[in-house]
Formats: structure tokens, C-alpha cells, sequence
């Protein structure tokens, strides 16, 4: 399996690249390219994932050289996981580019869509800091181009801010990275988590702020509080496909914050201690009411999907500053959830704005096929509010149990802003489905979206599964949390080339 794990990094690549040079102006083609691609990336995302449950820890070295000095990918339970959630995010995304027809509406969608997820799978996979700077950047200039797909003036003006809020958060990981290569010499993370815990007390000072600005990039990237301010503008004002793709890239993040937060700078560790968990959780919940107010608040429904966004990284970060292996498991299990309800809200969102002049929650004329698109809002809106019987109940229900000690605090925030996000998509969908009713007008003739609508079934779809087997993955996810709170494999698994170089 270990020549494997480089594919998720390797295989779309090749794909965007073969997409630009051989078929750019051939979309058929690409769409073919795009849409198999995708599909065997969801089968070695699921190989990977039996891997990393039956055998632990794997390291794949480049070039064939020794951590810390070469360049490593480290497959583990929870990168695995994430690489299937991206992978598992892309399909319904790139089908419903191809059904609504939006990646005809500008050059090149396809192949930025590859280098994507090339960017966000290496920031999964990835055992070094610096390469996850690389990453990020690899995902920052694809997005971006996403972002701007099919351009108008406030897509673009929202793709300035958010390519001048992320270039911020750039230039303090390098100044991050530099802090902690000077003082440690390394920036393997493995290596790291062993060297961090014998430094010199006079080197605490220095990691301690570099601890601090490396939680800040995350918190730009995750759109915390009171780095969230490129998110709304940004994912209300990108194409409807895209901000779907996109929530997975607010899990990168969350993803970077549990994997720094356990393996860098555990809370034992003397230089840091709490430090993290106690600038995320005020973060957090602060993150929660503002996305809930937000909901409420919101005058045009992508504006309102991408304020749902925020709150869901608000509850998602609140389970992860425990740093716990039961809040961090069911932090897990509510990042599976909000990654699929957000994207399939955001389609929704998408079906219904291109069937009206504007997105604005106004009773207008009754939209084309607006039975269908209302009742797969409700769905929709009940999963990311977090009521039963769908997964965000149980994600949500997971977390307050995991703190269930501090329920005047985490508790009455969780709970109001549910109670908030209810009254505010009771209020869209009503406007949207209810009242429109009562406007004059007769629907148009609905256009056939047969691919479109599957996607969205399929994000339903994957949402029911999540609920089903909520048990089975509550299971697995308790061990992935587990294995996180032990390091020590994922050290080893760095370290099995250099013992057997050293051997030689």
C-alpha cells in the first residue's frame, strides 16, 4: 500500500495537467477526464482507508530519502478519513458542475478543480510543516482561480479579499515556520514532536509564539473569529458549485488545528500547555454567534448558506479546544456532517438562485419545479441546524455529551444558536417556497437538471448514511481519536526508513 499513498497528491495533478495541454479546449473530453478521475480517487481514497484502520501508521518518503531530511506523507486514520471526505465531496460537485452547466461558463474549470484537490489531499497527507505551507498555497492559487470562475464584478472584488486575507495568513506561516526551524532545526512534525518537549527552557518563549501564530493561520483558514471575515463575502459571491467545493477547504484548518494540537503541541507539552485550547474555545463560541445571528440576519440566501458555514466551524472548533479524545471524536463525526450539509445547501441554494432574477429572500414568482427544490431545503436546512432525525442531531448531541461538564457555557451556545439557525431557515425557506405561492405568476417550464438533482440526492444520500450508521462510525472515529492521543506510531512510521538507513 505505501507506493499509494502519494496518489491522491500524484493522480489529479497528471490529470489537470493532461487536461490543459491536451484537451483545453475539448470540455467533453474533460469532463470525462474530470469525472473518472474522480472516481478512482474515491477508490484509493477507500483503499487508504482500510489501510490506515488494519495496519496504522505509513510513511511514504520521496525520493527515497530519510525523514527528517527528506520530504514525507504520512497516511494515518485521520488524514485517510479526510482524503475520502474530499474525495467523497468531489463527485456529486463535479457532476453538478456538468448538470447545471457552470464549467462552461469559464476556461479551465476542470483542471483547477484537479489542482484542488491535488492541494488540499497533500495538506492532508503531508508529515511536514513546511510542505503544508506549500500545500496551502498549491490549494490557495486553485481556489482562487475557482473562485473567479465565470467572473463578475463582486465575484471578483470578494476573490481579491479573500486572496489578500489568505496572503496574510501566508506570510505568518512563514514566519511560523522560520521561528520554529530556528529553534529546533527541523520542521518534520514527527521530528518535531519529539525535540519540542527537550528544548531549553530559554526556547519556550519563541515556540510559544510561534504556537500562537500557527493557531492564527488555522484560524483564517477555518474562518474562526475574528479571522472569519473573508468567508461570507467570498462564499456568497462564488459560483454556487464552487462554495460546495469549498466546504471541505474550511476542514483544512480544522484538520491542521487537530493535528498540531495533539501531535506538536500537546497540551503536556511545557512550552505551550493550554495555550491553544484556550484562545480556540472563546474563538469558537464567539464563531458560533455570529454565524447564528448571521443566519438570521441574512438578506440573500448564499449570503445566509455561507453565515450556516461559519457556525458550523464555530461548533466544529468548540468540540476540537477540548483536546480531548471524546470531544476531538465527536469533532470528527460533526466535520464529516457540516462538510456534506453545507455543500448540499450550498447547492440548493444555487438551484434556487438561478431559477430567480436575484438570490434576495424576497417572495417572488414561483420558481421552476419549486415542490421539488422546497423539500430538499427542508432537508437540507434540518441537517445543518442540527435537528433530528438527520447526522448534525447526532454530531450535535455527540459534542454537548463530550462537555458535558461545562454545560453553561458550551451547552447554552450550542443550543441557542440552533434554536437561531432554526428561526432563520424557517424564515428563508418560507419566503423562498411559501409565499412566492401567493405572488402573481405561474412557474416556467423546468429545465432538464436530471445530473444536477443527483448530486444533490447524492449529498442527501450520504447525509442519511451518516445518520444510519452512526454507531459503526462513532466506533471508528473514537479510535482515530484515540490513535491521535498516542503518537507514538506515527513517529515510528517516520522513522522506519531512517532506522533501516542507519542499519546500512
Amino acid at each position: 500500500m505505501t507506493h499509494w499513498i502519494i496518489a491522491p497528491v500524484v493522480l489529479p495533478a497528471l490529470l489537470a495537467a493532461l487536461m490543459v495541454i491536451g484537451f483545453r479546449r475539448d470540455l467533453r473530453f474533460q469532463r470525462i477526464i474530470s469525472v473518472a478521475g474522480i472516481a478512482a480517487l474515491n477508490a484509493i481514497a477507500i483503499a487508504l482507508c482500510l489501510a490506515a484502520t488494519q495496519n496504522g501508521p505509513e510513511g511514504y518518503f520521496l525520493g527515497n530519502w530519510p525523514a527528517p531530511f527528506g520530504i514525507v506523507l504520512v497516511l494515518d486514520r485521520l488524514s485517510a478519513m479526510m482524503v475520502l471526505l474530499l474525495s467523497g465531496l468531489a463527485l456529486p460537485v463535479v457532476l453538478y458542475a456538468i448538470g447545471s452547466g457552470w464549467d462552461t461558463k469559464g476556461a479551465h474549470f476542470h483542471p483547477l478543480l484537479h489542482f484542488l484537490l491535488m492541494g488540499i489531499s497533500g495538506a492532508f497527507l503531508t508529515g511536514d510543516a513546511f510542505n503544508l505551507f506549500v500545500f496551502f498555497e498549491v490549494l490557495l492559487i486553485a481556489s482562487y482561480g475557482l473562485m473567479i470562475h465565470g467572473g463578475t464584478r463582486d465575484r471578483t472584488r470578494a476573490g481579491i479579499q479573500y486572496i489578500a486575507f489568505n496572503l496574510v495568513g501566508s506570510s505568518l506561516f512563514l514566519i511560523a515556520l522560520a521561528t520554529v526551524y530556528a529553534v529546533t532545526g527541523t520542521l518534520n512534525m514527527a521530528d518535531l514532536a519529539e525535540k519540542l518537549p527537550t528544548l531549553p527552557d530559554g526556547d519556550a518563549a519563541l515556540i510559544r509564539v510561534a504556537a500562537v501564530m500557527l493557531i492564527m493561520v488555522f484560524a483564517i483558514k477555518g474562518a474562526l473569529v475574528p479571522l472569519q471575515f473573508w468567508l461570507p463575502g467570498t462564499y456568497a459571491n462564488a459560483p454556487g458549485v464552487v462554495a460546495a467545493m469549498f466546504a471541505v477547504m474550511t476542514k483544512v484548518g480544522a484538520y491542521a488545528t487537530i493535528r498540531f494540537g495533539t501531535l506538536i503541541f500537546p497540551t503536556t507539552l511545557p512550552a505551550t500547555g493550554p495555550l491553544i485550547a484556550e484562545m480556540l474555545l472563546p474563538a469558537a463560541l464567539l464563531t458560533l454567534a455570529i454565524g447564528a445571528i448571521g443566519i438570521l440576519g441574512a438578506t440573500t440566501l448564499p449570503r445566509l448558506v455561507a453565515m450556516a458555514a461559519i457556525a458550523s466551524m464555530g461548533t466544529a472548533f468548540i468540540a476540537i479546544a477540548a483536546f480531548t479524545p471524546a470531544t476531538t471524536s465527536a469533532a470528527l463525526y460533526y466535520i464529516l456532517h457540516s462538510t456534506l450539509a453545507t455543500a448540499a445547501l450550498f447547492l440548493v441554494a444555487d438551484l434556487v438562485t438561478r431559477r430567480r432574477a436575484d438570490g434576495s429572500l424576497t417572495a417572488q414568482s414561483p420558481i421552476a419545479q419549486s415542490g421539488l427544490i422546497g423539500a430538499i431545503f427542508m432537508v437540507a436546512a434540518i441537517a445543518i441546524a442540527g435537528m433530528p432525525p438527520l447526522s448534525g442531531f447526532i454530531g450535535k448531541l455527540l459534542i454537548l455529551d463530550a462537555w458535558r461538564d461545562h454545560a453553561a457555557t458550551v451547552w447554552t451556545a450550542i443550543l441557542v444558536s440552533s434554536f437561531l439557525t432554526i428561526l432563520g431557515l424557517s424564515r428563508a425557506g418560507s419566503t423562498l417556497f411559501w409565499k412566492s405561492h401567493a405572488t402573481a405568476g405561474n412557474p416556467p417550464e423546468a429545465k432538464p437538471e436530471t445530473l444536477a438533482f443527483a448530486a444533490v440526492f447524492a449529498l442527501l444520500a450520504a447525509l442519511a448514511a451518516l445518520t444510519i450508521l452512526a454507531g459503526p462510525v462513532t466506533r471508528w472515529l473514537d479510535a482515530t481519536a484515540a490513535s491521535l492521543y498516542d503518537p507514538a506510531p506515527y513517529i515510528a512510521a517516520t522513522q522506519l526508513y531512517q532506522d533501516r538507513a542507519d542499519a546500512q
